[in-house]
């Protein structure tokens, strides 16, 4: 079933934040130079904004979206990849944030894989350069 166009819509102008001093904040559609220059200094050339938290769009409590995310950093799939800690933010307030990843020198297909294993509608994926973009998952 399609995702409906009101959380394609939200998840295009969430927040996607990596912590740090200062906090990076991707936008979907939006150059990130903070990003570029990240990437660039990871020698990375893409990187992708996943979570394992609320699996197809259903709200979880805190502890199982913070156990799912702490399954996620142990996963196998993760194996190589360099990861900074950050979460999804609803950019109106109105969904609790999301604890999220963002993966360094991941491919598109790799972090789509993640995505669809843990059951997410969609990740964020950049590549160096370009603006982020959102890639829907769902059927």
């Amino acid at each position: 079933m399609p995702l409906p166009p009101e959380l394609i819509a939200a998840y295009q102008k969430a927040l996607y934040v990596v912590f740090g001093e200062p906090e990076l904040v991707l936008r979907i559609g939006e150059p990130s130079p903070g990003l570029d220059a990240l990437l660039a200094a990871r020698a990375a050339s893409a990187a992708a904004f996943v979570t394992a938290a609320n699996p197809r769009g259903q709200r979880w409590t805190d502890a199982a979206n913070q156990a799912a995310v702490a399954g996620l950093l142990k996963s196998r799939l993760l194996e190589g990849c360099a990861w900074l800690a950050g979460e999804g933010r609803d950019a109106e307030g109105r969904w609790p944030a999301e604890p999220s990843v963002l993966l360094l020198g991941v491919s598109r297909a790799k972090a789509q894989e993640i995505g669809r294993v843990y059951g997410q509608n969609s990740i964020v994926f950049a590549e160096l350069g370009k603006a982020p973009e959102l890639v829907l998952l769902a059927a």
